[in-house]
């Protein structure tokens, strides 16, 4: 039999059972589906913070506590200002900047906003490049001095002031009072956690309000990317250095990117891997409709190889007819996944990328399916006795 007549055949028959056909390829639509959301989402967290990482700039280093890597559990920070001062001696002046972190109340008048506050020194704008819309900085003399003085992010300002300017205006936070000397512009968020919303002061400042001393987060701009790895081990033995026996580590965005990445990739593995299932259902509910096939055109496969068609023209018959039910539905999920996809992206805060390898094996995976699945109900249809099929009843 042709190729030509094979498909012609095949179709035929999937047309004449509408209903079963349909129902049948529920199952692999839902799983090729799956398997392409649930893959745009993982590559979209995973381009989303990559983006986020590159936009702190390639030459930043970030200074931690303890080991750096996949699997090491978190250090509580022992660093101090003294020990900026003594990164500043390595790297310049006004290469490093500090900062400390606290989820705070933030008023003015019957105005509230739960947000970060970010103790911050007069470097901040130096290493991480980030702009302001009005008003200015945290200055040298506001973290000398401890002033209370603070720098909004644009929601900050927008949900404590609304339409009125507030430079010069106060915001308590913990029962102190704060003059508010800038503004920043908009940059989104980092990590999942929206920058546009947080509140600095000087880190002095905060260390008073707290009651703490430690900073939480030392980050270091060289020169230029070339002179990053030079920069790392001097940071590093500095700080190891003055605190025998500890360990610290210097991360650059590379290797951020490199362990977030790994994290990410498992994730989106993990998340293909179960949609993955439903294929697999798919598959069965395939070759159990396959089998009833086989089945109820009994006597039609006793006539047809009694008129001289051969095995293997009967098992491509029926291979050709759950290939047909995999592939079309294969296709259907593909189509539905990706404007499921679109969709969120679109309409919600979710990221989601469609990766172009994703839409492909799954397609492959689903027309894998019909074959793996098909192969035994049409080896048992060619495998029938022409005359024992006849008197089928």
């Amino acid at each position: 039999m042709r190729t030509r007549e094979l498909f012609a055949v095949a179709f035929e028959a999937l047309r004449v059972n509408r209903m079963r056909s349909l129902l049948t390829m529920l199952g692999v639509v839902i799983g090729v589906w799956a398997v392409v959301v649930l893959v745009a989402i993982g590559g979209g967290a995973r381009d989303m913070v990559e983006g986020e990482i590159e936009g702190l700039g390639s030459n930043i280093i970030f200074v931690v506590p303890g080991e750096f890597g996949l699997g090491s559990a978190p250090t509580v920070s022992r660093m101090t200002a003294d020990d900026v001062a003594l990164l500043r001696d390595v790297a310049g002046q006004d290469a490093v900047t500090a900062a400390l972190t606290s989820g705070e109340s933030v008023r003015n008048g019957r105005a509230e906003l739960f947000t970060t506050l970010t103790g911050a020194d007069e470097n901040g704008l130096r290493v991480f490049d980030r702009p302001l819309d009005k008003g200015r900085y945290l200055s040298e003399i506001d973290v000398e001095t401890a002033r209370r003085v603070a720098v909004l992010g644009p929601d900050a300002a927008a949900r404590l002031f609304g339409d009125v300017d507030p430079i010069g205006r106060q915001v308590t936070v913990s029962g102190a009072r704060f003059r508010v000397v800038g503004v920043f512009a908009p940059v989104g968020q980092t990590f999942g956690q929206s920058r546009d919303a947080e509140v600095q002061v000087p880190l002095t400042t905060a260390h008073r309000l707290l009651g703490v001393t430690r900073v939480d987060l030392v980050a270091v701009r060289a020169p230029d990317a070339a002179a990053v790895p030079g920069l790392q081990p001097r940071i590093v033995g500095a700080l190891e250095g003055a605190h025998p026996g500890e360990r610290f580590s210097a991360v650059t965005q590379t290797q951020l990117l490199g362990t977030i990445g790994t994290v990410l990739d498992a994730l989106t593995a993990v998340l293909a891997a179960i949609a993955a299932i439903s294929l697999l259902v798919g598959g069965v509910g395939v070759s159990n409709i396959m089998l009833v096939s086989v089945r109820e055109r009994t006597r039609e496969i006793g006539l047809r190889k009694a008129l001289g068609a051969r095995q293997r023209d009967v098992l491509g018959q029926f291979l050709v007819e759950a290939v047909l039910l995999t592939s079309v539905g294969g296709l259907t999920g593909i189509l539905l996944g990706a404007g499921t996809a679109l969709a969120i992206a679109a309409l919600s805060p979710v990221p989601a990328a469609i990766a172009w390898w994703s839409p492909a094996l799954a397609f492959g995976v689903s027309a894998g399916v019909g074959v793996f699945f098909g192969v035994m109900p049409a080896r048992r249809a060619g495998r029938l006795d022409p005359v024992v099929a006849l008197r089928a009843d």
